[in-house]
């Protein structure tokens, strides 16, 4: 089974849309996709989501299927430097998060106080339960940290979701911590991830990152990735999004 995890195109949160860019990012995706073999996409019901999709699942001749649980993974919370502005679950400085050891484990990151309040534990299974149904019903059951083949295949599914969601059921995948991901890592808009299962024993199947935000699209049309998601390279860089 192969899973692609695409991220929206450059979006205008204030009104959850897509920029003039953001919306010349997804035709480009969709010509991309458009010679990709694709047994059936989800979406998540935010706009900016829908807004990528719909291009590619013209060029699909296909419809997607729309899953709460994509939606953008945003509990928020009060972060230790700004308790007066709440935040995003993964919002944090590293100076603050790095030193929670227990923000490091797959399995105990929720166990934070901050993240206690805000009950991410029960948003992020939420999250985990949706894509473990929707596995099983693939032919992949989950068994603790691994999958069982029961129906092994060479499906294709899609995502068109956002980065937050997206890591958080890669970590889910791989038996990471999502607070690593969400801080180690940036996917830009349209941005497409691929992960593969791999069987080395028969009916023992686990999941495999072969490749992270790819936007050779974009490469190749001459477009600039978007900025959005990542921070100011240096301080001083005053064009920069600082916070």
């Amino acid at each position: 089974m192969k899973l692609l995890f695409i991220r929206h195109g450059d979006p205008d949160y204030e009104t959850d849309s897509l920029t003039e860019k953001g919306i010349r990012e997804a035709s480009l995706l969709a010509k991309r996709i458009a010679d990709t073999h694709i047994d059936e996409c989800f979406v998540s019901p935010l706009g900016r989501a829908k807004l990528t999709a719909g291009p590619c699942l013209e060029a699909l001749n296909m419809e997607a299927v729309t899953y709460d649980w994509l939606r953008e993974f945003d509990p928020r919370i009060d972060r230790p430097d700004s308790p007066d502005r709440p935040r995003i679950t993964w919002d944090w400085l590293p100076q603050d998060w790095t030193t929670r050891e227990h923000f490091f484990k797959y399995n105990e990151w929720w166990d934070d106080d901050i993240l206690k309040a805000a009950d991410v534990k029960k948003h992020a299974l939420e999250v985990y339960e949706g894509l473990d149904r929707l596995l099983a019903s693939h032919g992949y059951e989950r068994d603790e940290h691994y999958y069982r083949a029961v129906r092994p295949n060479s499906d294709t599914l899609a995502f068109f979701c956002h980065f937050g969601v997206t890591t958080l059921m890669l970590g889910h995948l791989i038996g990471a911590s999502p607070m690593v991901l969400w801080h180690g890592m940036i996917s830009a808009p349209t941005s497409v991830t691929t992960v593969y299962t791999e069987e080395r024993r028969p009916g023992i199947a686990s999941f495999r990152i072969t490749s992270f935000g790819d936007i050779s699209h974009l490469y190749i049309a001459g477009e600039p990735p978007a900025f959005s998601g990542r921070f100011r390279e240096c301080y001083s860089n005053e064009d920069e999004r600082k916070d």
